[in-house]
């Protein structure tokens, strides 16, 4: 049996070889990235804001709150993100949203895990942002759910696709100046009644594919929390930062 799946693995990549999922160029496995698009990815890792999950220009201790989470703290306890979102990192997010290249989610499951490690720990659940249900219906998938699926394969922390739920339509996010962005998506989310139980004082780790102001961020959080979470963090792939930001 394993002869044989070797053996059809093999035509496979004959009939259809493994390319970049950024730039297409040929690798030697399906669902990955070459050396080039690989060196392009700005990986957020430490030091880096402990509340919003923004890279720093210079390490200031094992825990790091940075001047924008101390002015204005945000109703997530942490947000972790994989790497800026730019360049090929924005390539394999709109591959993902827009072009339905849905193959390399286990490999963006596998990166978020190891920028959200420490959320992740003593997470009781995944909870997917939530689409439209007129976006939902016309992209036919939500990316946060099946990422939020990829890593509850991965970490054994079970997805709860439903507990969160859109109450009303939204305006596209894009273009949008930060307060406007807040306004768009303030009281948009809540948990259904039925629902409630099964995050009381649970431990909750949102999960979307990028982290652009934080408005969406924070109005979920402030949903599930008034609906009784203990705690909610949020683990994304992607995170805007201000392009002054030094670069690691």
């Amino acid at each position: 049996m394993e002869l044989l799946r070797t053996v059809a693995h093999k035509v496979a990549d004959v009939v259809l070889p493994p390319l970049c999922l950024a730039c297409r160029a040929p690798v030697q496995g399906h669902g990955g990235v070459c050396g080039a698009c690989w060196r392009e990815i700005d990986f957020i890792e430490a030091p880096r804001c402990d509340r919003l999950g923004i890279p720093l220009p210079f390490p200031a201790g094992d825990t790091i709150v940075s001047a924008a989470a101390l002015a204005e703290p945000p109703q997530y306890g942490r947000a972790r993100a994989v790497a800026r979102y730019d360049g090929t990192l924005r390539k394999l997010v709109h591959g993902l949203k827009y072009r339905d290249r849905h193959e390399g989610i286990e490999l963006f499951a596998r990166w978020m895990c190891h920028s959200g490690a420490d959320v992740l720990r003593d997470a009781d659940w995944l909870v997917p942002v939530p689409l439209a249900r007129m976006r939902l219906w016309q992209r036919r998938f939500n990316q946060a759910a099946l990422l939020a699926s990829a890593i509850a394969r991965v970490t054994h922390v079970p997805d709860a696709p439903f507990v969160l739920q859109r109450t009303r339509r939204t305006a596209t996010q894009v273009g949008l100046s930060v307060e406007q962005r807040r306004r768009n998506v303030a009281g948009a989310f809540s948990v259904p009644e039925g629902r409630r139980a099964e995050i009381a004082g649970k431990n909750l780790v949102l999960v979307d594919d990028v982290i652009t102001t934080g408005a969406t961020a924070n109005a979920c959080a402030r949903a599930l929390l008034r609906a009784g979470a203990g705690r909610v963090d949020v683990l994304a792939l992607g995170r805007v930062v201000d392009p002054l930001t030094p670069r690691l």
